[in-house]
């Protein structure tokens, strides 16, 4: 199983993104989703952009990794 973790696109360059992920800014490749644009939402994994998401699913999924990692989730599985 993968775990993706949502992310904003802030800045392009040739084969990697600057993106936010929570707050955090880190550079990601961008194989995978050659047409992403700035502020585009992407789900992450091994430091690679998977697939473009929605922002209404990237917030829902933010506020959920929050609620994980703030310890308010009885458990992950």
């Amino acid at each position: 199983m993968c775990i993706g973790v949502p992310s904003k696109v802030i800045k392009l360059e040739e084969n990697r993104a600057l993106v936010d992920v929570m707050g955090s800014k880190i550079y990601v490749g961008i194989l995978f989703v050659p047409e992403v644009k700035i502020n585009d939402y992407v789900l992450l994994h091994a430091g690679q952009a998977m697939t473009i998401i929605n922002e209404e699913y990237a917030r829902e999924s933010i506020e959920e990794w929050r609620k994980i990692i703030d310890g308010q989730h009885d458990t992950l599985f």
